[in-house]
């Protein structure tokens, strides 16, 4: 199990604030390749049990999101526990009949991605981080000065930590980004997603499906035992009126806006919402501070890219941290992570964005052009399978750590 912090050594290469699921695949890939690592987390991940229900909050993992998992030698322990495999994505337009499917064997996979649990992959590599990796668990960032040598970490448990750089993986209300002064660009999208898990009355078929609806998107991923996870966003005003129906009407009021594709709805979990927003820091990094993951960028969720574009900023980071013999909190050194990440999620960020403003209307016009576009794209081959190599994560530029069968250790 991973050191919680018994020694009285308190100095390392690299200090992350932040243990979920991102900060702590990023503490494995540099514990593993041999840095000396602290990872600063306010509450330890549950262990699994087989028996426990399935969590409201999931990821639609990529194939480069899986290889970074296989190299750090968590997907196994994650396969024992449960993984959800999808095969097959259906999207369609409410308001026309275009419509786009993708099929894994089309591309040559067994699947195209992995619906996973959150607290799942947190809890998977937690276990995993044993190696050079000290959990100051629970605990939360108190403040950090940054001299020409080293930064000073302060915690709320007064301990004082030192390394040579600080990475901000604490989310979108990242104390790493407000301590160093990084400003970002938001932008509220007047809308929430609400998450559950439902069961239906016919077999999802490992198939994910989303339908664009003029004011939102709803999307029912499949999960292993049968049910699937949705993510339902839509305006403010509608999102209160749906949280605040009884189970019954709920269940009717998703199998009508769903049009009754998987039957009717069987049973329901319970329910959360959370506000949308797109944020953008204006700069991912300062002299011994870096941002990755939601501390750097949030994106709207109709394509579930969240979770795998912080892989992609962990694998980058940690291939520059990896393979340098400079001071790891050097600006030069750092420059070369935001170079090739920023631009890549600022891209995926206006390009959400666009989805949004084409989908999320009741404009005949550009009614026409998505539904126009959506069959287009379905029936050109090399253009359909461009998409599903973009949803696949699947690219020659990504970083070795996304590839196959890649360890830094070697």
């Amino acid at each position: 199990m991973p050191d919680r912090g018994n020694d009285m050594s308190r100095r390392f290469d690299v200090i992350i604030a932040g243990g979920g699921i991102v900060g702590a695949a990023l503490a494995c890939a540099l514990g593993q390749g041999g840095l000396r690592v602290a990872v600063i987390e306010s509450r330890e991940p549950q262990p699994f049990t087989p028996d426990q229900d399935y969590g409201l909050r999931a990821s639609a993992l990529s194939i480069a999101s899986q290889h970074i998992l296989e190299n750090l030698g968590v997907w196994q322990q994650l396969q024992g526990w449960r993984i959800s495999p999808y095969e097959k994505m259906s999207v369609w337009d409410a308001g026309g009949a275009g419509k786009i499917e993708f099929d894994a064997a089309e591309a040559g996979e067994p699947a195209l991605g992995h619906i996973i649990e959150n607290a799942l992959i947190q809890r998977a590599l937690f276990e995993a981080s044993e190696q050079n990796i000290k959990w100051f668990c629970p605990a939360s960032l108190q403040g950090f000065v940054v001299d020409k040598d080293e930064v000073i970490v302060t915690l709320d448990t007064g301990e004082v930590l030192l390394s040579q750089l600080i990475v901000g993986a604490d989310g979108a209300n990242s104390k790493v980004r407000e301590l160093a002064g990084i400003q970002f660009q938001s932008r509220d999208y007047n809308q929430q997603g609400i998450v559950a898990n439902v069961g239906t009355q016919l077999a999802h078929e490992r198939t994910a499906r989303q339908r664009f609806l003029p004011d939102g998107i709803l999307a029912f991923l499949p999960l292993a035992d049968g049910r699937c996870s949705i993510v339902w966003s839509s305006d403010k005003t509608r999102a209160e009126y749906l949280m605040d129906l009884n189970d019954d009407a709920f269940r009717t009021e998703l199998g009508e806006t769903f049009d009754h594709v998987l039957g009717e709805i069987t049973s329901l979990s319970r329910r959360a919402a959370f506000p949308l927003k797109g944020r953008h820091a204006e700069t991912y990094i300062k002299p011994r501070v870096t941002l990755v993951g939601d501390a750097a960028h949030t994106i709207h969720p109709l394509a579930g890219q969240g979770v795998n574009l912080g892989f992609l900023d962990i694998a980058e980071l940690s291939s520059h941290l990896l393979n340098t013999e400079r001071d790891l909190g050097s600006l030069h050194l750092l420059r070369k992570y935001e170079r090739a990440r920023a631009g890549e999620n600022e891209l995926m960020l206006r390009a959400m964005e666009g989805f949004k403003l084409l989908f999320n209307n009741k404009n005949p016009v550009l009614g026409w052009m998505r539904n126009t576009g959506l069959s287009v794209t379905n029936q050109v081959n090399p253009l359909k399978q461009l998409f599903m190599y973009q949803a696949m994560g699947e690219s020659a530029n990504l970083p070795l750590l996304t590839r196959p069968f890649f360890s830094d250790k070697k």
